[in-house]
């Protein structure tokens, strides 16, 4: 036999490393042709978290590198376990990262105390998670006026319910609303501090297609109409094309990443 057989493990383990360069090196090309109509928000280079049980080590992150750009939507796919949720409260600062950095403008927050932290998100970041969380006690306009009590340059709670077409509905209490009213209330709520940033963790995983299409209208029409920089998580392939960039995250790691030329309106999204 000519030359050394790779033992299948080894063949298996580069093949990985080879699909980590080429996907960190699109993600470079997508970055470099996107800052051509924007400026990035986040600058996030290496970033690494790992989680420690006694002698066990999970790594959730993996050296993750990418920018995300003002005003830009992106979708985050993957399966779960696969790092996006980490990824996201770690740029939302919910948690911190074990290695690596995270630049919001030129704020790093890989080095901010715990009171810090709760000002970036205070002052820059709504976010929006798989179940409502509204206060069953309080009006649609009640649980989104919480938000504006404490923001510094606030909407009017009926103002951030028009935006996602709810204004008819805010003197309601949640359980008078469906599930995609409520998630309109939340993200309502979300935006009504003007965020620079909007973050989802699976906002329709809880919904069925016609409610979630709603939903997803209503994030389409913040990001394009206040400018508000969006990601989305979500393990629903569909979605991804309403975004203006797509990454999967695969073992703590992009494992691939592409620009939609052409985006969707939520309507013809494939469910």
């Amino acid at each position: 036999m000519c030359g050394t057989q790779i033992p299948d493990e080894d063949t298996a383990n580069l093949e990985r490393h080879q699909d980590s360069v080429f996907a960190l090196r699109y993600v470079r090309r997508m970055d470099k042709a996107a800052a051509s109509d924007s400026e990035p928000i986040f600058r996030i280079d290496g970033l690494t978290k790992i989680y420690r049980s006694g002698e066990v080590e999970v790594r959730a992150l993996n050296g993750v590198t990418l920018n995300l750009y003002e005003s830009e939507m992106t979708v985050l796919l993957g399966p779960s376990g696969s790092g996006k949720s980490t990824f996201l409260n770690i740029v939302g600062g919910l948690d911190k990262a074990s290695g690596g950095t995270v630049l919001f403008k030129d704020l790093d927050l890989t080095r901010l105390s715990e009171r810090q932290l709760t000002r970036y998100r205070r002052d820059h970041v709504g976010f929006v998670f798989q179940f409502y969380n509204l206060i069953p006690s309080l009006t649609a306009w009640e649980n989104v006026a919480l938000v504006t009590e404490v923001a510094r340059h606030p909407m009017k709670p009926e103002d951030a319910l028009e935006v996602v077409g709810l204004r008819e509905r805010m003197t309601h209490f949640p359980a008078q609303l469906s599930g995609g009213e409520q998630q309109r209330v939340a993200i309502a709520r979300a935006i009504a501090k003007r965020p620079e940033v909007l973050l989802c963790d699976e906002p329709t995983g809880a919904l069925d297609s016609k409610t979630g299409i709603l939903v997803l209208e209503a994030l389409t029409r913040i990001n394009e109409e206040l400018g508000t920089t969006t990601a989305i998580i979500t393990h629903n392939a569909g979605i991804q094309s309403i975004a203006h960039r797509v990454f999967s995250f695969m073992d703590g790691e992009i494992s691939s990443a592409h620009v939609n030329d052409r985006r969707l309106e939520p309507a013809d999204v494939s469910w």
